[in-house]
């Protein structure tokens, strides 16, 4: 039973209407949702399903589960019992917390336009982002720092489109990502387009203007191996 990803379209929807599919251990699923689930480097969202009577269950986190469902991660310490298969439910996402999700994960994007280099490791979360790049030359923090501000600053919009997996193979310079390949299968590659600035496969959520982004810096750049260099984004305090 797969999940209507409305998020896939827009990043910006904070909540929707939806009906509950299942209830078992593996997690809640519904018909739709605005919830990300965990994938391509970045974190699974958080919020709530509110349900008619107007409880709310606490979810702590977003899993992909098998053939396209995307499940609901209850907190461990409620009761699911009562839960009736065909109830509408309202689903939230904790906005602070995926707002900073996006930011991030475009953030990435344009360090990638700045260090022409594949990526072989990526994480996003709330509170950082990092990204692993497959080189052997230094990275300075402060030219990094002052390019992703130019291009904050430039506000260059960010969009999507489809191809289909053919056109991807026909392409190959698209991909940057080693570690993460972008999903076949489906018919059809997810585009993340930043005007004048990148372009390459990603199913993740982000912002529609790199203005959005704000303030971010990187804090930290580690040699992780002879061929690994890690660089570690944050906000500015």
């Amino acid at each position: 039973m797969s999940t209507q990803d409305l998020f896939r379209e827009d990043a910006q929807l904070r909540d929707c209407a939806a009906t509950l599919l299942r209830v078992d251990e593996r997690g809640l699923l519904l018909d739709r949702t605005v919830f990300y689930p965990q994938g391509g480097g970045q974190a699974g969202d958080a919020g709530t399903l509110t349900l008619a009577d107007g409880r709310e269950i606490r979810i702590v986190d977003t899993r992909k589960g098998e053939d396209g469902e995307i499940l609901h991660l209850a907190a461990p310490e409620l009761s699911l019992e009562g839960l009736v298969v065909g109830s509408p439910v309202t689903a939230r996402i904790d906005w602070e917390r995926r707002h900073a999700h996006m930011r991030f994960h475009t953030a990435t994007h344009l360090l990638c336009a700045l260090v022409p280099h594949p990526v072989d490791g990526c994480s996003i979360t709330a509170g950082y982002a990092r990204l692993d790049f497959h080189m052997t030359d230094a990275l300075d923090k402060d030219a990094l720092t002052a390019g992703i501000a130019r291009l904050v600053a430039g506000a260059h919009p960010v969009g999507h489109s489809w191809i289909s997996d053919e056109e991807l193979d026909a392409n190959p310079g698209l991909v940057r990502s080693m570690s993460v390949q972008p999903p076949r299968g489906s018919g059809r590659v997810r585009l993340l387009k930043i005007e004048g600035v990148d372009l390459q496969p990603c199913g993740g959520t982000h912002v529609a203007n790199t203005a959005e982004i704000g303030a971010v810096v990187v804090t930290k750049i580690e040699k992780k191996s002879a061929r690994t260099r890690r660089v570690v984004l944050g906000f500015a305090p």
